[in-house]
């Protein structure tokens, strides 16, 4: 399984690793080993982390957090106090370790520091007022982003997989539509 990081922040990338929440949801963090795998593949989070279980079902317990809060914003809605709390006390925790050098930026740390991280992460884009947080646009799609395009028109999470599908889909029914009809009628 491949992850997308396209939400424009990495503690709703963590978020979407849970799709079709409407519908039947697929979880791709399944095991300790996805998380590890998960974190290793995003550019924002050191190349290395190990997961026990427990820090696997508290990866877990924070991801879905962080989605109810995102869920809430973009509702006009406000925040679930529950989701609050898993949040903010995984934001006191330990933070990573950052230097830069001539290779660029190199962060390390352990699990407890990545979702502490993502936590701060979530914390600072919800308590802006002027990010701007979207559900995708594609009906069976639950990923938040946050869009920063020009005059905040972007539709869906990605055009890669969602934008690409809704788009053929569209033409695939356009098409259709131009082959039922009677030929020379307006």
């Amino acid at each position: 399984m491949t992850f997308a990081y396209v939400s424009g922040n990495a503690a709703l990338d963590l978020a979407g690793t849970v799709g079709y929440r409407r519908e039947e949801p697929v979880d791709s963090l399944a095991t300790p080993a996805d998380l590890e795998r998960w974190v290793a593949e995003c550019d924002e989070l050191p190349g290395h982390v190990t997961a026990d279980a427990g820090a696997f079902e508290s990866a877990r317990t924070l991801r879905e957090a962080i989605y109810r809060l995102a869920h809430d914003r973009v509702l006009g809605r406000p925040f679930d106090r529950g989701s609050l709390e898993v949040v903010n006390d995984a934001a006191g925790g330990p933070t990573l370790t950052v230097e830069l050098s001539d290779a660029g930026l190199h962060m390390t740390g352990d699990l407890a520091a990545v979702l502490s991280h993502l936590a701060r992460s979530a914390v600072v884009l919800l308590a802006d007022p002027h990010a701007c947080l979207k559900e995708c646009g594609r009906t069976s799609c639950t990923r938040i982003y946050l869009d920063r395009s020009r005059g905040a028109r972007r539709t869906w999470c990605g055009m890669d997989e969602c934008g690409n599908r809704v788009k053929a889909a569209a033409y695939r029914a356009r098409r259709r539509a131009a082959s039922t009809s009677p030929r020379g009628a307006l």
